[in-house]
């Protein structure tokens, strides 16, 4: 597999050397808005959700006047990091930036496929292991920034990992509540990170309903998934970077794996302003992927419905980010495939394994949740709507190493060898 572009380039020097470039800029950061009621809302201090209707918070931008300012040209010049494009992000400072480490994801040519033009971007190779830690980058910079010293996240592995390493960084207090079933990796790196877990006899709906129980009382902040506007921001940065790396000539389909739904939302809001500022002319198909073991978007968009209505019962899936029974602000994710005429795929436990069988024969270590995408598109090939000369992107959004405590095996049928096997029987 050869990598396109600059995907391939490893960053060079430190980040503070890359940060300084970056130092005295105009940001461009207007408003957060509702996305449900059009209420405005300063951005000069800590938000979570729309106080009059409970809609989710989407920040707007000065995108004319970053058009004027920022080009395709000034940004090749830079580093390959996200933050590269920071007037486009909600920080009033470089200062303000807490980094372990960001660089691009590569962008791979994926072979033995009738398509074509099948690619993979792999975000497993980012510093925790998922694409959660694009979100938590920027999400963490701003609310460090804004004076928050203590954070709260309900989640099911890997976003309280990625929390919990970049909020490690910044010195702030975390607490993590994830369902007692969580892959171990993910505990343990929560639990050597510093951050205060505790694990919920439930899922991660119920993970939420205790942090928002208990904010008043502990005082922090939630962190929820769509109950704040700032993880967006990193996961907008994924559009971003994919438009670069195709030389902004952007896949006609995506592929993304959709759990609570903040990275599609993300991602699509990226897309949206790049075509507001004028550097791309489409939005890729949006198509999203769950396990048939917890469903809530496949079952809505089947429906025909605007929103989740209903909770997923007895959810259960090797993926476990893709195990969220209802998830909040629901009613974007639903847009976001209805706009860019995507669609929504559910592939059972089993199409996953073997997709992630798969992707480990080509060398891609893909968690079940990124491996979920190589099910989908096998699935929607059978069915016949893609031009084989489609250019299709997988978005691999983690790494399987996060992932081998959970995965099956029958240990028992492995032969064992006495110390002095002369032959294998």
């Amino acid at each position: 597999m050869a990598p396109i572009g600059a995907s391939s380039a490893r960053l060079k020097g430190k980040l503070k050397l890359i940060l300084c470039n970056y130092k005295m800029m105009r940001m461009f950061t207007i408003v957060a808005e509702c996305s449900r009621c059009g209420e405005h809302f300063s951005c000069d201090k800590a938000l979570t959700v729309c106080t009059k209707c409970g809609g989710v918070l989407l920040f707007r931008y000065d995108l004319a006047g970053a058009a004027e300012k920022i080009s395709k040209n000034i940004l090749k010049k830079r580093k390959d990091t996200f933050w590269k494009f920071i007037e486009l992000l909600p920080l009033s400072s470089s200062a303000s930036i807490v980094s372990i480490g960001e660089p691009y994801t590569p962008i791979l040519r994926f072979s033995g496929s009738t398509f074509k033009n099948l690619y993979v971007k792999d975000d497993g190779r980012l510093r925790t292991g998922t694409f959660k830690a694009r979100g938590m980058a920027v999400a963490v910079s701003k609310i460090k920034e804004l004076g928050v010293k203590r954070v709260a996240i309900p989640s099911a592995g890997n976003a309280a990992a990625a929390l919990a390493a970049y909020g490690a960084k910044a010195g702030m207090e975390i607490y993590a509540f994830m369902p007692k079933d969580v892959p171990e990796s993910n505990l343990k790196e929560c639990v050597y990170l510093g951050a205060k877990v505790y694990l919920v006899d439930g899922l991660i709906n119920h993970a939420a309903e205790i942090v928002g129980r208990l904010r008043g009382k502990y005082g922090w902040f939630d962190f929820s998934t769509n109950k704040q506007p700032y993880r967006y921001e990193g996961y907008k940065a994924m559009a971003f970077e994919v438009a670069e790396q195709f030389s902004w000539d952007l896949p006609d389909s995506i592929f993304f794996p959709t759990g609570g739904g903040e990275g599609i939302i993300g991602l699509w809001k990226g897309f949206k302003e790049l075509v507001e500022l004028g550097w791309t002319r489409k939005i890729p198909r949006l198509i999203i992927v769950q396990s048939s073991g917890c469903a809530p978007f496949v079952k809505a968009y089947g429906r025909g419905e605007s929103e989740v209505r209903e909770t997923w019962k007895n959810a259960q899936t090797i993926a476990a980010g893709l195990r969220v029974p209802r998830p909040y602000g629901s009613y974007l994710v639903l847009r976001a495939i209805k706009e860019t005429k995507g669609t929504a795929v559910a592939v059972d436990d089993e199409e996953i394994v073997s997709s992630m069988k798969t992707f480990f024969k080509k060398g891609l270590y893909a968690c079940p949740e990124a491996s979920s995408t190589l099910a989908a598109l096998n699935k929607l090939e059978d069915e016949g709507p893609f031009d084989p000369d489609e250019k299709i992107l997988l978005y691999l959004t983690g790494n399987a190493m996060k992932y081998f405590d959970v995965m099956t095996m029958e240990k028992h049928k492995i032969s064992v060898l006495r110390k002095d096997a002369a032959s294998l029987t």
